[in-house]
């Protein structure tokens, strides 16, 4: 099962400057929960945004750069590449950034999403679920409090 893995606002705002717009303590436990012993997908800026590379997963990084070597990472050049290496993983997360999710949209079975409930300034912004093609499977609300400041609400899509 190839999952999409994203926190994005209400209007499918992502980050800017290759950044996170947000602090969600409780959404980065569950993004590590569910990533951990698997291989994580994502393009370079997302790649570079890691101070280090994450513990226990296989980074797997899109780039059109065919010198791009960076030490903790798999480079590929392709979607396909990547979905290659992560062939023998049950279950390999695609997990940014926006134009990474774009192009994954077609190859994912499942998008684990933290609606984040407000309006951010953002440059980068995940896809249009288009409601045809996916089904609410879950949905958590998580109220804000003071580790944060904004409500969100975990969702998982399935493909139908």
């Amino acid at each position: 099962m190839i999952t999409m893995i994203a926190a994005a606002a209400d209007n499918n705002e992502l980050g800017k400057d290759n950044d996170l717009v947000w602090h969600l303590p409780d959404d980065f436990k569950r993004f590590k929960q569910l990533t951990t012993g698997h291989h994580i997908i994502m393009g370079r800026k997302t790649f570079e945004s890691f101070p280090k590379p994450l513990p226990n997963r296989v980074h797997v990084v899109i780039t059109r750069n065919k010198e791009y070597k960076p030490e903790g990472a798999v480079v590929v050049h392709s979607m396909e590449e990547a979905l290659d290496i992560a062939k023998d993983d049950e279950q390999p997360f695609i997990i940014g950034g926006g134009e990474i999710y774009t192009i994954g949209m077609e190859y994912a079975d499942c998008i684990e999403l933290t609606r984040v409930h407000g309006k951010f300034e953002a440059d980068t912004f995940f896809p249009e679920i288009d409601p045809e093609q996916w089904k609410v499977e879950k949905s958590e609300l998580h109220e804000a409090d003071e580790r944060h400041k904004v409500a969100f609400t975990y969702l998982t899509y399935l493909r139908k």
